[in-house]
């Protein structure tokens, strides 16, 4: 029924549509929900420990016998750098006294961590199905380690050199990541934001230039935009966005009524909220002191700071200081469980490519 089988062939899935993993967002119990969909589901490992990686695995492991996804950080480890630091914790002042909140305050770090020899034992351990890569790839000493599990591997790219490198270096799949998407920008051989394409016109030009299967992520929320990302040449699409919403992920109500709001003009893409470039909803802090600033210490250290605003601010039922990572088509979102969505999604796609196959 699907014009290109190549991802559910390769993933042993039912149909092509690849949960986003969303750090902070979501846990398995949206992993299992999206696989009994039919997706393949996938765990966001960057934030969490390897003990509690096993936990989160063994949860989906005793719920459905279905393929994983376990997603890791690729940047490389940036020691923070103490004057920088002061910069940025004084162009917060402000609201830290507005919050009742001493400026000079002890933050925890920003857990967000690389890939190490300690993920890649426990990727040896639980033999996930797949194991999906952001902001390039690991050492090949530690990617030839995950591929002798037999995981399927896959990488974000941003631009089509990206993807070419990625598939040089030995990827199953090439995740095309338009700059629509919602979430970190999985940039790893370019640093300028203004030249980052967007999704339908990166990807045909990513699907021309190399050989693998190609899955589409960026703005896509429904079966038309399913249906024009196979016309443009995808094998599948990776959708995080349209999950938010779905009672199985970990969003908070504060946080759902903000996305429940957002329209097409809604997000930007920002520094301030962790280092790195993001795309989110704007909150006060983005407006105020971004959205791009050269004063937000490299990534993961410009989170560290905002964690006690975000936890005052939310008190008082407020997200300035909250990260409302949402692609452009946040709009598109619904309140339904998430096999319910994914079911939904995937039969829209098929009506939709099967009217546009018919003779006019």
């Amino acid at each position: 029924m699907w014009p290109d089988r190549r991802l559910l062939d390769l993933f042993a899935i039912e149909c092509p549509i690849l949960l986003a993993p969303m750090a902070g967002a979501m846990d398995a119990e949206l992993a299992v929900a999206a696989a009994r969909g039919g997706a393949l589901a996938s765990l966001p490992c960057a934030m969490l420990s390897p003990d509690k990686a096993r936990e989160q695995v063994g949860i989906f492991r005793q719920q459905i016998a279905a393929p994983i996804n376990l997603n890791f950080f690729c940047h490389q480890a940036v020691t923070p750098d103490a004057a920088r630091e002061q910069v940025w914790r004084k162009r917060l002042t402000p609201y830290f006294t507005e919050l009742g909140l001493d400026p000079a305050m002890p933050a925890p770090a920003a857990s967000r961590a690389p890939f190490d020899a300690a993920m890649c034992a426990l990727v040896e351990e639980l033999k996930p199905e797949v194991v999906s890569f952001h902001f390039g790839l690991p050492e090949a000493a530690l990617l030839d380690r995950v591929k002798a599990t037999g995981a399927k591997v896959i990488a974000s790219a941003t631009i089509v050199r990206e993807a070419i490198w990625l598939e040089e270096h030995g990827v199953d799949a090439v995740i095309v990541q338009g700059a629509e998407a919602g979430g970190h920008r999985g940039m790893f051989m370019t640093d300028d934001i203004a030249q980052q394409p967007g999704l339908f016109a990166l990807l045909p030009q990513v699907v021309d230039a190399v050989r693998v299967p190609v899955i589409a992520a960026g703005g896509i929320a429904d079966g038309r935009g399913i249906a024009a990302a196979f016309a443009l040449g995808a094998a599948g699409v990776q959708i995080g966005t349209a999950y938010l919403r779905c009672p199985e992920s970990r969003t908070s109500a504060l946080v759902r009524a903000q996305l429940a709001q957002g329209t097409d003009e809604a997000t930007v893409i920002t520094n301030v909220m962790t280092g790195r470039p993001a795309r989110g909803v704007a909150n006060r802090l983005m407006r105020e002191v971004g959205p791009v600033s050269p004063d937000a210490p490299a990534f993961p250290h410009a989170a560290s700071a905002l964690g006690p605003l975000k936890a005052a601010a939310e008190k008082q039922g407020q997200t300035d200081f909250t990260n409302l990572w949402a692609g452009q088509a946040v709009r598109l979102g619904r309140d339904m469980p998430a096999a319910e969505l994914t079911r939904a999604l995937a039969g829209a796609a098929l009506a939709r490519l099967s009217q546009l196959s018919r003779p006019q």
